[in-house]
């Protein structure tokens, strides 16, 4: 999946979990090491980490290109993402830096149905519900790059109609880790 690259946002303060969540314990790994495994495992190489200082002042061992966002927000770091990413991605995969439970096939199934119908927007569904990661088409980069205020749910309800949706039978690409409830439900026991 060489025109696609993902772009992981990993900047966030973290309040309402109390600590950097994306350095807590996950499995074998953290929480974002699992995002980034199941991203690589998916078949994305080109991955970018929009990450704030203090994580990327922990993750030094990481192999991957890093842009940081002190702003914290999703729609600077993912206007971060964009400026950064290679010239010849065609596609940027959105992924949450918070969402370990991803699965590879939910990720597989929207750069397929990207790659096949050339849709400008893939995301996936379950139960009438749109999740992450989705998938943004180039040709819609410069619009979220000019927005100022305003939040990428606002973006994409105003393209619903252009969207492509991917079923999936999993919700995990509703299930985010905000809280320390969030983080007990849904870790894997060892």
């Amino acid at each position: 999946m060489s025109e696609i690259s993902a772009i992981i946002l990993a900047a966030g303060k973290s309040t309402r979990m109390g600590r950097q969540k994306m350095l807590m314990p996950w499995g074998e790994t953290t929480v974002l090491g699992k995002v980034i495994r199941t991203i690589q495992s998916a078949g994305i190489n080109d991955i970018l980490l929009v990450a704030n200082e203090t994580i990327a002042d922990s993750i030094t061992n990481l192999q991957l290109p890093l842009t940081i966002n002190n702003d914290g927000g999703m729609l600077a770091s993912l206007q971060a993402g964009l400026q950064a990413v290679k010239p010849s991605a065609q596609a940027a995969l959105v992924c949450l830096g918070d969402q370990p439970q991803i699965e590879e096939g939910s990720v597989r199934s929207v750069c397929e149905a990207f790659q096949k119908s050339g849709a400008r927007l893939v995301a996936p569904s379950y139960q009438m519900r749109r999740g992450h990661p989705w998938l943004l088409e180039r040709s819609l980069w410069s619009e979220i790059l000019l927005m100022r205020n305003g939040s990428l749910r606002e973006f994409l309800n105003a393209h619903t109609h252009e969207i492509e949706y991917v079923n999936v039978e999993t919700p995990s690409i509703l299930q985010d880790l905000d809280t320390p409830e969030d983080y007990l439900k849904y870790k894997p026991s060892l």
